[in-house]
């Protein structure tokens, strides 16, 4: 498409691109209109079965985006993402990119879309920001299913003893014969008892069987919904006459923080889907037992209402490279990265496959190491990371960078003094990834005011810890064209050998893999623990989740556990609240400083931008 100075909005740009039918995208990757479900003309979900189609293909280079500790405006993961996957299009290669699909919080919120900027993008724009093909809200309901079983289930409960529970249960049809639905043979299986008709079961199998004994208190199952709304966070449910006065405290977060979320990305197909819901704890009993989705009947449903959503979506860049989009889960709470399925149908599909990881480099990918690539059995050949001259200076002691504010002096004019002092978060980054046996190749998204000097000081530095190369990228002013050169660097670093290693055994305890965490990746000198985590530490090696990956909650601006500590902060002491289980997801997640699961509105949204053209019936106001 024609380039435009100064750059137009990205909607603007967007809705000026002329499109590739889906189905032409999908042609250039191999796939035939029967391994699409079509949704409109520009997007479709892929099937599955393309695994077994394309099993004896060879599978291509695998590479992550991820970034340096950024500052509140980000510093354009997802538009290098699309930026580099349009510059491999340049020089010819078969290339996919894999990303995230946004939720509707951060884009009616403050942070805009995710589909990317100026001329690197994912389009079309308007769809892959607000429903797309209906993943989110599949989650919504299957999620807000499980919960409105767990309140029925304490309220039936209440008032029935064990052999009535049982009955209403299994109620005989009309010949007098009792039947266990297929959820309720998983339970059975659960709990040892080896029997399939419901008539043979002893009073006190039948007990075990029908009662749940859920303690109110302990229900980690919120209901969610996929706008920020703040005022949700913490309500009372249970005040309507027909509840009997079983009312509790418990509250909302956003979809994408739903753990059934963090399995959709997760997951490798149907079948491990089922048995992931299956698992999740949604509490404990009075007996201080983990109860199940499996244990409340509910699994097979909420499996169903997600049946659609474990295909990923195609889509296309803005100059026709294949895009598959799918999974959307927190990078705080849960891993931050796109779904397994999605890479596996890409990698067989392309010679080049560009995914990324959410926030810094010791957020998104090491979740990406230590959970995704457990998980998928999939080594990347490179990362890429991300940097900005604006954000080495923040951690060099530059101004506060404030989301809607004019950027200070210091970042508009050169500063070499600033600058290189800031470099020591890059050069921490680098060794990370480097721990992992890793090439990578730093990509420095360039804004006007970086200066030549500023992106020869970076590069040196780079290249000395570690890097393969350092290289200047202007792929959103210039699209493919302005990331050839990136292109290049990271054909080369492809090419290059590795010996990946994960960072720890998960044979270890979960102390020791929060603490090798904390000390190789954010430079902690120790770890402590409040007497909350110390307890369930207790509880889940008991339950028998001690053997899971850790899932880290800290926040993405800083290294640290405090968002203050900019730099490369080293030998502080590194604070564990709290830690919680994604059983079904297959991760603990160590709450480690404040972490909110329901966005707040600002004062001014960016919904005040968004409406129709009348006229055309055309969306405006998204970024």
């Amino acid at each position: 498409m024609k380039r435009l100075t100064p750059v137009p909005s990205d909607l603007e740009i967007a809705q000026a691109a002329e499109m590739k039918p889906i189905l032409e995208i999908a042609a250039s990757l191999g796939l035939d209109p029967d391994d699409l479900d079509l949704y409109g003309k520009y997007k479709a979900k892929i099937h599955l079965d393309v695994l077994d189609k394309f099993k004896d293909r060879p599978q291509g280079k695998y590479i992550d985006v991820t970034a340096i500790t950024p500052t509140p405006l980000g510093e354009g993961k997802t538009t290098t993402t699309i930026g580099l996957t349009q510059g491999l299009g340049v020089l010819g290669k078969s290339v996919v990119a894999a990303i995230r699909q946004p939720s509707q919080g951060p884009t009616f919120g403050i942070k805009g879309g995710a589909a990317g900027g100026g001329y690197s993008q994912v389009v079309p724009m308007e769809d892959f920001n607000l429903h797309l093909t209906g993943d989110i809200h599949a989650i919504t309901a299957a999620h807000n299913l499980i919960a409105a079983a767990i309140d029925a289930r304490m309220l039936h409960e209440s008032d029935a003893d064990a052999q009535t529970m049982f009955e209403r249960l299994c109620p005989p049809d009309k010949t007098g014969k009792r039947a266990f639905s297929p959820t309720m043979l998983r339970r059975l299986k659960k709990l040892g008892i080896a029997k399939t008709d419901p008539d043979e079961l002893t009073a006190e199998e039948r007990a075990r069987f029908a009662v749940l004994d859920i303690d109110p208190a302990g229900v980690t199952w919120n209901r969610v919904i996929d706008i920020s709304d703040r005022f949700l966070r913490r309500i009372e449910i249970g005040l309507g006459p027909e509840e009997k006065g079983k009312t509790r405290i418990t509250g909302y977060d956003i979809t994408v923080a739903s753990e059934l979320m963090a399995i959709l990305a997760l997951t490798t197909g149907l079948e491990d889907l089922r048995e992931r819901i299956g698992r999740v704890v949604i509490g404990v009993s009075r007996k201080g037992e983990a109860v199940t989705v499996e244990d409340l009947g509910a699994a097979g449903a909420a499996t169903v209402l997600m049946k659609d959503a474990i295909m990923p979506t195609l889509m296309q860049t803005l100059e026709g490279q294949p895009a598959t989009v799918h999974a959307g889960p927190f990078a705080n709470i849960a891993h931050g990265n796109s779904s397994i399925i999605a890479d596996q149908i890409a990698l067989k599909l392309a010679d080049y496959v560009v995914t990324e990881s959410g926030f810094g480099a010791d957020m998104g990918m090491e979740k990406f190491f230590d959970i995704k690539c457990r998980y998928s059995g999939l080594i990347p050949n490179c990362v890429v990371l991300v940097a900005t001259v604006r954000a080495l200076k923040m951690h060099g002691g530059g101004p506060r960078v404030v989301a809607g504010r004019p950027l200070d002096f210091a970042y508009t004019t050169e500063n070499l003094p600033l600058l290189e002092k800031g470099i020591s978060n890059l050069v921490a980054h680098i060794e990370n990834i480097k721990r992992y046996g890793i090439p990578v190749v730093v990509a420095v998204n360039q804004f006007k005011d970086d200066t030549p000097a500023e992106f020869a000081l970076i590069r040196e530095k780079a290249i000395a810890a570690g890097a393969e190369d350092a290289v200047l990228s202007t792929h959103w002013a210039n699209g493919g064209d302005g990331a050839v050169k990136l292109a290049e660097a990271v054909i080369a670093a492809c090419d290059q050998p590795s010996d990946f290693r994960f960072l720890y055994p998960l044979e270890w305890s979960i102390k020791e893999k929060i603490e090798k965490i904390a000390r190789d990746i954010y430079g902690a000198g120790s770890v402590s623990y409040t007497p909350e985590a110390e307890a369930k530490i207790e509880l889940y090696t008991r339950l028998g989740f001690d053997k899971l990956p850790m899932c880290m909650a800290k926040t993405h601006l800083s290294l640290s556990h405090d968002p203050n500590l900019k730099g490369r902060p080293q030998g502080y002491v590194f604070p564990v609240r709290d830690i919680r289980a994604s059983v079904g997801a297959g991760f603990l997640y160590p709450l480690c400083g404040e972490m909110r699961t329901m966005p707040g509105l600002p004062t001014r949204p960016v919904f005040y931008d968004v409406d129709l053209d009348l006229e055309t019936g055309r969306v405006v106001g998204l970024f």
